[in-house]
């Protein structure tokens, strides 16, 4: 199957180069490091005797996040060189300005034969760990071929990659079959990963571990408010729209409008998932008649009055989101599917709400509303009335905020039971 994945993949991959060159063009970043993803990684050192050199791989800003307190207890425990690598150039950026002191940081090759087989000879790793749904099969054989482990951590399923796994079964085994052991990160995925015919372990959400340091003291928190904008007025609240798609943007700036309308002081925090979106999301501001700030083009400090503030930037959600007082989560009212993670928002003691739509995040968000912490709406509709409801009703929003801080307290621990786990793994290598 390795040979006719080799045959097909580089088809397939020439079909679908118009729209990843279409996105690469227009999220730009790309051209640096470029030879790497051909797989010309920078020649390694020697390998230090008695530790294992670890290759990690995190798609994306939000794996890369996740995975800090873990890359850091792996370092401190003075048995592992990590080697980090991530595909996307918002990942690549933030690793090498977070990382690089823990960690060689670089960019992950096309998974076809010839750039996956050269980044391997130049890294030469002992194991390789990759992060949540990282499924590269050119990759795995590669660790196979040479008798490298492999280990799946944070692992997940989502709906519609649980549905694919179940109808190509054959496919399935011969990508999942590679890894040593998958470490879920909650039990509904594990229960997945076991249904397929996989052993796996829960161990928690590694971002469960990330957003330790929230809620933010109070004097930090006005200051921080004051730069976006906002003013110092406590009866001022703050609606953060955290990692937004198209059209939920128009729906949280209507419900400010209306809620300014009938006399509240509200004000729109907007973080969209994608900041290449930003002239769209910008257009979408200024045509509101609200005063509004691009924080991408007018710097991390707003005018005073500012209504909407635009946080089109890459790596500040979870520091911003202290800032609000209640938030929705983005890609979760359809058209959208899957949502954006809601941990952060509960971390930082902010009441939230999601559409119908959070299949990524079944449990989590089961555990959320369970524990008073968040409420799901169905529609667009439903989202304006809810949070107009939790904008009126301080006593309940500062109550779902507690719960967030308390049932995030009581969910971390991922990271330590995911590095005993690496580390009991790599002992025989050792």
């Amino acid at each position: 199957m390795s040979w006719a994945y080799r045959i097909l993949f580089p088809l397939l991959l020439l079909l679908a180069l118009p729209y990843y060159m279409w996105r690469m063009l227009r999220r730009g970043g790309y051209g640096a490091g470029f030879a790497q993803r051909l797989g010309f990684f920078p020649e390694m050192t020697p390998k230090t005797p008695g530790r294992s050199r670890v290759w990690i791989q995190a798609v994306s800003v939000g794996e890369i996040e996740a995975i800090g307190p873990l890359l850091r207890q792996l370092q401190a425990s003075g048995k592992i060189e990590l080697v980090l690598t991530t595909t996307t150039s918002t990942g690549y950026r933030l690793a090498r300005e977070r990382y690089a002191d823990v960690a060689r940081i670089g960019l992950f090759p096309a998974d076809l034969w010839p750039c996956s087989a050269l980044a391997w000879r130049r890294i030469r790793p002992d194991a390789v760990l990759l992060v949540e749904g990282e499924l590269w099969p050119e990759h795995l054989a590669q660790a196979r071929s040479r008798g490298v482990p492999a280990f799946l951590i944070n692992a997940r399923l989502s709906d519609r990659s649980f549905r694919r796994h179940a109808k190509f079964r054959r496919l399935s085994a011969y990508v999942l079959a590679h890894f040593r052991w998958i470490a879920a990160g909650s039990e509904e995925d594990a229960r997945r990963f076991r249904e397929l015919g996989f052993a796996a372990e829960t161990t928690g959400n590694l971002k469960f571990d990330v957003a330790a340091d929230a809620p933010m003291p109070a004097a930090e928190r006005a200051q921080l408010r004051a730069d976006l904008g906002f003013g110092a007025d406590p009866r001022t609240l703050v609606l953060l729209g955290s990692s937004t798609w198209p059209g939920e943007e128009t729906r949280l700036i209507r419900s400010v409008r209306q809620l300014r309308d009938a006399g509240a002081d509200v004000r729109l925090l907007l973080v969209p998932r994608h900041s290449e979106r930003r002239a769209d999301v910008a257009a979408e501001a200024s045509a509101s008649g609200l005063a509004w700030h691009q924080r991408s083009s007018g710097g991390a400090v707003a005018p005073a009055g500012t209504i909407i503030h635009l946080a089109d930037t890459t790596g500040e959600l979870r520091r911003l989101t202290r800032a609000a007082d209640f938030a929705f989560c983005g890609k979760s009212l359809p058209p959208h599917e899957g949502g954006q993670t809601p941990v952060e928002c509960a971390a930082a003691g902010v009441a939230i709400v999601y559409g119908p739509r959070m299949t990524n995040f079944r449990d989590i968000c089961r555990g959320l509303e369970k524990a008073g912490a968040a409420f799901r709406v169905e529609d667009a509709a439903m989202l304006e009335a809810r949070i107009a409801e939790l904008c009126a009703d301080e006593g309940r929003r500062l109550a779902a905020g507690r719960h967030g801080a308390d049932w995030h307290h009581a969910n971390r621990g991922a990271t330590e039971r995911t590095v005993t786990l690496i580390l009991a793994a790599l002992q025989p290598s050792r």
